[in-house]
């Protein structure tokens, strides 16, 4: 294998269709309008010297390299702003213009340190490519006095190194910094020969407001910002294509390696979701694969009280599968189940939901969309006739409007985030229903136009106000609703909603947001243009979450804002394959493509290809088999990749409906919070250690592909094949592909789905069939998939959990940039350095009521139950309400969260905890008691131990 290369035509694609024919170098070309002549040339085959331009950026024309000749001009303008223009005559390489490169380089070169064969770029350095291509050959310049080379090395940032005195000043960092990311966070500080880029006011990195996002990493084209994995291991040798394992994004990367050791992850220019850029997850927060805490060998024990013994995997499998059949021979074929993970493949979600429903014989399974999006599956099939998102995410080029509810983009999906505020920059409004002021309401240059602090538990409310404004303002698109959708269900919703209780005026008393910024929202959501609406988490975990998924439905459906690019109802998904868990059938009720159990014809299709008879009741969801464990009833379960303990709301309850089955499989990387009650232990495989395909948010099926050796020995998929072999259901796949090929035929949506076809296109979005063989970017177009759109009476219901004298104030939680979900992952690699702790933010208002200062260790405590963390104070959240992440164990926030949940789904409701606050000395007595608890869980006994 080799390095795969990508072309950098210097400047970006122009979107004109109109054709513009000129000459470069007495070869007739021609170019779309608006194409420079850099990427003209270059599209034709050649090559003009360039350093500041790259085409991840606009043109910028500083470096003076790229200069061409033109017949009939004067001067020699630069190629990469100069536009092609009918009939143009151009000339790449004359006399002059050798002259002219040759001596710009050289003065670039005279300020340049000559250290190539030690530099760390050393062979994959522009600045020395196109020294070679103007044929430089010695330099007559030296320098005096002050200059940058007199910088320190910034070496901060955990993940790439600053050195300075390899600046050539191309501004092609600060540049992306700003254009790609949005952040604005570098920029060129002195003058003259001492000029340089410096984060922030010439602060560290570590620092700075730099997001880490690798965005100026990847456009230096020298050795000044430089991963410093590469520096400690060489430049890479060979590639492969592959898609990262965080978000439900999607970004696709170049796994760039050295034998089997991963040098660096770039992201990949031809990725349909990135485009070339990444966060500083994906980019650099790899280490967890060999961080020292994985687990490569399996394990048993007996009870949870004894230490963990390694055994060969044959005894580990067979004493899985001889505790299940013992299980199923006691209590019924009902009492075990399993649970299917939203970071492994589809092929290996698949294959865990076959061999519950075939090979136990049961439908007991669930995935941890339960606990995220569960709400959106059942409110968009409802509404729309499919269970996911209605656009791809380039649509949001041509969105006027964004409405951004219960979502934290540029934390929780980074790499969209970017591509929101870009659009933001260029013109598009801005509306954020959140309690919290996120970072979309105010950044550099981006201002939302509209913010809505609500109440926690008052999306319905709000939602259906907008709704209110939008039907008694006449802004409905009746066109759209009478062409498209039920009439006379519409009818009933617009009389519903009209109704003044639902009045912004009525509806600020119970949501605490001022009538006007909903009136004034609702006006520009209906009138701005093409408006699409974002939403996550803090939408769906809610007790009324399928209310509101169903409230947005409507909302767009009203005003016409969907079957077309800029519109559209947009799910931002959680975890990586999230919605892939959901398609493959991991819901006990309905089988790949969202096909219900009790569908006889979609069961026909699985009892002819698996050779078994199905169940045709639902089984039991996550809640379900927790509560019947407690009972008695349910007995074993097996859990590939999740971690129901710290995901999953109160803690005290999942812990003892683990501890009372007689058997639970672990099927993960690290012994995390859940394997403390397991008795088998599999050691999973990372993305980087197997084939597959992930979904991600936009419904974009992309390939995962193997670039080393799987360190415990098996791929996760062949863990479950092991399993259900030794459980006496066969299963022989020989390759993932084999398993997506089944997939494709038996499920309609993924008809057409192939690896041969992904690794020709790069990539699908489902609906893929016959009726759309190269997949469907925007659902919905001219007509709704399930037949007409449908309104729905969405009617307020506040939720049980209440606030009183007791516990006044109300918990939402969510996610911050530098870590992923329970952070089992993120917290096993530099990422920590961001974010050591989870910290509760609370108002300056009811901090002083509760003499409570900044860095304080406070106690959290609610209905259900306590924990203690540090104290942040901010007015980012408003008074009454109080803010946390979960992503260390030790803090434990679901230990506060109650069993409430959404009424169609059993999606717990996190976001809305009724807590008091008041000062601590530090961590609770349950806190460490659960500490002890678990280092003693997670002994193992030695070899010298077991022989004993």
């Amino acid at each position: 294998m080799a390095l795969i290369t990508e072309i950098d035509f210097g400047t970006p694609a122009p979107k004109s269709e109109k054709m513009v024919t000129l000459t470069i170098d007495g070869v007739e070309v021609s170019a779309p309008e608006g194409t420079s002549i850099m990427r003209a040339a270059m599209e034709m085959g050649t090559e003009i010297p360039k350093l500041c331009a790259t085409d991840s950026i606009e043109a910028f024309g500083s470096c003076r390299l790229c200069l061409v000749e033109i017949e009939g001009r004067n001067g020699t303008p630069a190629s990469c702003t100069t536009p092609v223009a009918p009939g143009m005559s151009v000339k790449t390489q004359t006399p002059r213009l050798k002259a002219l490169r040759k001596g710009v380089m050289e003065l670039y070169i005279s300020d340049h340190p000559l250290d190539c064969l030690t530099c760390s770029a050393n062979g994959d350095c522009e600045l020395q490519t196109q020294a070679g291509a103007v044929g430089l050959r010695d330099v007559r310049y030296g320098y005096e006095g002050a200059n940058h080379f007199d910088s320190v090395k910034d070496l901060s940032n955990p993940y790439f190194a600053y050195d300075p005195a390899k600046c050539i000043v191309c501004n092609r960092c600060v540049r992306a910094c700003e254009e790609v990311q949005g952040t604005f966070a570098l920029t060129i500080d002195g003058r003259g020969f001492g000029s340089r880029v410096a984060a922030g006011q010439d602060e560290p990195f570590l620092e700075s407001e730099c997001v880490s996002c690798g965005a100026c990493v990847q456009a230096c084209p020298t050795a000044t910002l430089m991963e410093k994995s590469v520096i400690e291991i060489g430049l890479p040798e060979h590639s492969a294509v592959t898609t990262c394992a965080y978000c439900g994004v999607g970004c696709t990367f170049k796994a760039e390696m050295r034998g089997e050791e991963l040098v660096r992850m770039v992201p990949y220019k031809d990725g349909k979701a990135n485009h070339g850029h990444s966060c500083v997850k994906g980019r650099f927060a790899y280490g967890y694969a060999t961080h020292r805490d994985r687990i490569l060998k399996p394990m048993i024990r007996a009870s949870i009280e004894d230490p963990w013994r390694e055994v060969s995997w044959d005894e580990a499998i067979g004493y899985a599968a001889s505790q299940f059949r013992r299980i199923q021979a006691e209590h019924g074929k009902q009492a075990i189940g399993g649970i299917t993970s939203s970071r492994c493949t589809n092929e290996e979600t698949y294959l865990v939901q076959k061999l519950i429903r075939a090979g136990f014989g049961n439908n007991n399974v669930d995935t941890c969309a339960r606990v995220c999006h569960s709400p959106t599956g059942y409110g968009l099939k409802t509404a729309f006739g499919t269970s996911a998102g209605t656009q791809d995410f380039d649509s949001i080029e041509e969105t006027d409007v964004m409405l951004v509810i219960g979502a934290n983009p540029t934390d929780g999906h980074p790499v969209f985030g970017s591509r929101m505020k870009k659009r933001l920059r260029a013109g598009a409004k801005l509306i954020v229903i959140d309690p919290r002021r996120i970072d979309l309401v105010e950044t550099p240059h981006v201002k939302a136009d509209f913010h809505l602090p609500l109440q926690p538990g008052c999306n319905v409310s709000v939602v259906t106000s907008l709704a209110h404004v939008i039907v008694t303002e006449g802004l409905v698109n009746e066109a759209f609703v009478r062409e498209r959708c039920d009439w006379s269900e519409f009818q009933d919703w617009a009389a519903f909603v009209s109704e003044p209780r639902h009045s912004p005026e009525e509806v600020e008393k119970i949501s605490g947001v001022p009538a006007g910024l909903i009136r004034g929202a609702a006006r520009l959501y209906a009138t701005g243009g093409n408006a699409a609406i974002f939403y996550g988490l803090g939408v769906t975990e809610h007790s009324q979450g399928s209310t509101t998924v169903l409230a947005i439905a409507n909302l767009a459906m009203a005003t016409g804002n969907l079957g077309r690019p800029g519109v559209g109802v947009n799910p931002l998904r959680g975890q990586n394959n999230v919605q892939g868990a959901c398609d493959m059938g991991s819901f006990p009720h309905e089988f790949a493509g969202y096909r219900h159990v009790s569908d006889t014809a979609a069961r026909d299709v699985y009892e002819s290809l698996w050779g078994v008879e199905l169940e045709h009741e639902p089984g039991l969801r996550i809640p379900n088999m927790l509560d019947a464990a407690v009972e008695g009833t349910f007995r074993g379960i097996y859990i590939q990749g999740e971690d129901i303990l710290q995901s999953d709301p109160d803690t005290h309850h999942v812990a003892s409906g683990l501890k009372a089955m007689d058997c639970v499989i672990v099927q993960d990387l690290f012994l995390n919070e859940t394997a403390n009650y397991a008795h088998v232990f599999l050691p999973g495989s990372t993305f980087l250690e197997k084939d597959g395909t992930f979904t991600n948010a936009e419904r974009r099926i992309q390939r995962v592909r193997k670039v080393m050796s799987p360190k415990n020995g098996y791929g996760d998929w062949e863990i479950t094949m092991l399993l259900s072999n030794a459980m006496g259901f066969k299963m022989s796949y020989k390759h993932p592909s084999e398993i997506m090929d089944e997939i494709a035929l038996s499920t309609p949506s993924f008809a057409g789905v192939s690896y041969a076809k992904l690794d020709e296109m790069g990539s699908v979005q489902w609906p893929c069939n016959a009726a759309a063989p190269e997949g469907t970017p925007v659902m919905h177009i001219g007509g709704f998939a399930g037949g007409k759109g449908k309104f729905v009476i969405t009617e307020y219901v506040a939720t049980d959990e209440r606030t009183g004298p007791r516990f006044p104030l109300l918990l939402t939680t969510g996610r911050i940039l530098s870590h992923y979900n329970v952070g089992a992952q993120t917290r096993r690699t530099a990422n920590v350095a961001w974010h050591p702790e989870d910290l509760l933010e609370i108002h300056p208002h009811d901090a002083e009521l509760r003499g409570v200062k900044d860095g304080d260790w406070v106690r959290l405590h609610s209905r259900a139950g306590e924990t203690t963390l540090r104290a942040l104070v901010t007015d980012r959240v408003a008074p009454g309400v109080v803010y946390t992440t979960f992503h260390h164990p030790m803090t434990q926030a679901n230990v506060v969260t109650t069993d409430f949940s959404d009424w169609a789904t059993n999606c717990p409701e996190f976001k809305v905890t009724a807590v008091q606050i008041s000062p601590s000395n530090g961590p609770s007595e349950w806190q460490e008691s659960y500490r002890q608890q678990a280092e003693q869980s997670r002994r193992i006994l030695q070899e010298a131990d077991a022989a004993e």
